[in-house]
């Protein structure tokens, strides 16, 4: 539970998944999935602000090389 007692959306939704019983098998995809859905939201969002900072593969090795300097 949050710290208000009230459960969030997303823990609503997945205590209706809770009821069903699925195999180990299912139930390591539906990991993944949750997982890779996580993944992509991040990849999508660091993109964004790549673009609107317009940094470069350049500005990421600039930083690789900072602790060299």
């Amino acid at each position: 539970m949050t710290a208000t007692g009230k459960l969030t959306n997303l823990q609503q939704e997945l205590l209706k998944l809770y009821a069903q019983q699925v195999s180990d098998t299912d139930l390591e995809n539906i990991r993944i999935l949750i997982g890779q859905y996580f993944a992509d939201r991040l990849s999508t969002l660091a993109d964004k602000a790549w673009d609107e900072k317009g940094w470069s593969a350049q500005t990421m090795q600039d930083w690789l090389n900072e602790e060299d300097q």
